[in-house]
């Protein structure tokens, strides 16, 4: 029959439309899928901070000098980094999330600061202990925040794991970027920071003389 065509034609655009309009709904959700408000957006906002100034400062340093240490019994540079990817581990495991390392092998210290002095394999372990913080993190609840936990033989809150957990990046982001500086390496924000003030100071000359002109 004549029509038939017709409205089988339309059924499908008018399916066709659906499809795209949901699939467009549901990229536009994924894509505005913001972190929760409150504590553990600030917490999130924080460590990601740390992450990327620690790779950051992690990559600017050149390869010879990861085993540099500013005294016999100290942490040399790669060691520094490797203590900071096992207290994400370590700390976060405080706070009640399960660590994808057995955690014998965590506390073993001297054994997993020592394992490695490649820079891209500690790049590769910051990144995933830094990945998997952020994921554990956003799959808890208020609530967890209220929780008490067990820290070294007192008690303390999730909240207050959680903020040790930033403390202990900052710590030894601090110690890293002395130890980068002592070989002369300038962090890579603080250089980035240098050029634009440069930048601008070159500008500023720039338009004064044209005015004298």
């Amino acid at each position: 029959m004549p029509g038939k065509p017709l409205f089988s034609n339309i059924s499908r655009t008018l399916l066709l439309v659906l499809l795209v309009v949901t699939l467009v709904r549901i990229d536009k959700l994924a894509a505005s899928d913001e972190p929760k408000p409150g504590f553990y957006a600030d917490f999130l906002a924080q460590l990601d901070q740390a992450q990327k100034q620690v790779l950051s400062l992690e990559g600017a340093v050149p390869q010879e000098k990861f085993t540099w240490r500013p005294a016999e019994g100290v942490r040399s540079i790669s060691e520094v980094y490797l203590h900071i990817v096992d207290g994400n581990y370590l700390l976060m495991s405080i706070a009640g999330a399960k660590p994808p390392v057995d955690m014998k092998v965590l506390m073993d210290q001297k054994a997993r600061e020592g394992a490695t002095t490649d820079k891209a394999k500690i790049a590769d372990a910051l990144k995933a202990s830094y990945e998997w913080a952020k994921k554990a993190v956003a799959s808890m609840s208020d609530a967890d925040l209220e929780k008490m936990v067990d820290f070294f033989g007192r008690k303390i809150t999730v909240r207050n794991a959680l903020i040790t957990v930033l403390n202990h990046n900052h710590e030894h982001l601090g110690q890293s970027i002395a130890y980068a500086r002592m070989n002369g390496v300038v962090p890579p924000w603080t250089a980035e920071m240098q050029s634009r003030i440069q930048s601008q100071m070159k500008k500023d000359q720039e338009k004064a003389g044209q005015k004298k002109d």
